[in-house]
């Protein structure tokens, strides 16, 4: 009996060692699985959200004022959509993540990434692209990533909040990863911008996250870089002052950006807030009329991601209009301001690409396709105050290491700028503003 009692003892404590526990391996192959399918729905979003915009061109196309009753219906469409089935969908998506990441009360954090708005979350996205919205696709899918691995954790039974907290940050940088093939940049993002901390556990369980997750991206469409490859290079000397002057340029305009996200609503004039507040929905049929006529003074330039105008920016290819910049800027202040699903993040790079396209005659020491490049990551760094994740996901996106040193200094001068001009975080800021409505 006592030699039993021995053996179910040791069987018992075996059972309890991690590479040896059944309950542990059940969670691992979960955690696996819920990383692979963040990866394909990542993917899937991506490939829809092409589609989407090329529907809403090939309207355009059909004659320009089409565009006129498109986005107005488009946008009312998609917000009253989001209040009455998906409330907690609107904006980017980062910010709620972050909230429920530094949310004491699981009820609360839970609330913020449920599938359903995650489901609610693509379908909308997809609706503001197809109206014509300035806005993108890897914001969202931070948010859809947090939401899989949380349902994972309900699954699971997860005792402990931490471990919850844990599943989501790699869920979200997940989503980065996947959304660009920047592995890097994911897990930089959820260290800098979602979590603001660094701990051994979380740290590998996001870095495995990101790698099964990048790698199911790549094997549905090939190693790709999401920019393309970029050759241009900036020696060291006089051509470095471009580091300076694109900073300062890219870290004012994406500070005042930002300020503009946080501060405008409560900025306009009277009638109009209370319109909006009576109206949602007319309210964002009008900022619908206000997309399209700035797409008819762009030329067109100004919907969707931004993403074909950022490449054709970086391989220095003509037909943009110099003024490119600031009508994006302008679309994508109010796309966000109707109150649709959306994020800022491709925007902001071909916003950020529209102001390095503009100073090369400023600079006549620097390449101007380098130049174009660190306008990318100045204007990126200022709106997300976050120079390490910019300067990586631009190095990532490209595929130009030579520019990693410049890429960062820019980044840097950038972040000092905007903060002069908008003292808080824009991602941060707007998560702790979710967190107050929640009370």
């Amino acid at each position: 009996m006592p030699a039993e009692r021995f053996r179910a003892l040791n069987r018992r404590r075996l059972r309890r060692l991690p590479l040896l526990s059944p309950r542990q391996w059940r969670r691992r192959l979960l955690f696996w699985l819920g990383a692979a399918l963040i990866g394909l729905v990542a993917v899937a979003f991506a490939e829809l959200a092409d589609a989407a915009q090329h529907l809403f061109l090939r309207v355009a196309a059909v004659h320009p004022l089409l565009v006129f009753l498109v986005a107005p219906a488009g946008l009312a469409l998609s917000l009253v959509l989001t209040r009455r089935l998906f409330p907690g969908a609107q904006g980017s998506g980062i910010p709620q993540v972050i909230a429920a990441l530094h949310e004491p009360d699981p009820a609360r954090a839970g609330a913020l990434l449920t599938l359903r708005i995650a489901f609610g979350k693509v379908l909308l996205t997809l609706l503001g692209m197809a109206s014509g919205a300035s806005i993108g696709r890897e914001g969202p899918t931070v948010q859809v990533g947090a939401a899989i691995m949380h349902a994972l954790s309900r699954w699971q039974r997860l005792p402990r909040p931490e471990m919850v907290r844990v599943l989501v940050l790699a869920g979200g940088a997940a989503g980065v990863a996947a959304a660009f093939n920047t592995p890097l940049a994911g897990l930089v993002f959820a260290i800098e911008e979602l979590s603001h901390s660094f701990r051994s556990r979380s740290g590998g369980m996001t870095l495995t996250a990101v790698v099964i997750a990048g790698i199911t991206a790549t094997a549905v469409l090939g190693n790709y870089v999401y920019f393309g490859v970029s050759e241009a290079q900036l020696a060291l000397g006089p051509a470095w002052l471009a580091v300076v002057v694109c900073g300062v340029a890219g870290g004012l305009a994406g500070g005042l950006f930002s300020s503009a996200l946080l501060h405008l609503p409560r900025l306009l004039p009277g009638a109009v807030r209370r319109f909006a507040g009576r109206r949602p929905a007319g309210f964002a049929a009008l900022c619908g009329v206000l997309l399209a006529l700035i797409g008819w003074l762009s030329g067109g330039t100004s919907y969707g991601t931004g993403y074909e105008q950022a490449r054709m920016l970086l391989e220095m290819q003509p037909g943009l209009p110099a003024d490119f910049a600031l009508w994006k800027l302008l679309a994508t202040v109010v796309s966000y301001l109707s109150g649709i699903p959306g994020g800022i993040f491709a925007p902001s790079l071909s916003v950020g690409a529209g102001i390095g396209a503009l100073l090369p005659p400023l600079l006549p020491g620097a390449p101007a396709a380098a130049v174009v490049l660190l306008g990318m990551v100045a204007y990126f760094a200022g709106v997300v105050q976050a120079p390490i994740t910019a300067a990586v996901i631009v190095l990532e996106m490209t595929s130009n290491h030579a520019m990693a040193v410049p890429l960062m200094a820019t980044a840097l001068v950038a972040l000092l700028v905007s903060r002069l001009v908008c003292r808080r975080p824009l991602y941060s800021t707007m998560a702790t503003r979710f967190m107050a409505a929640q009370r």
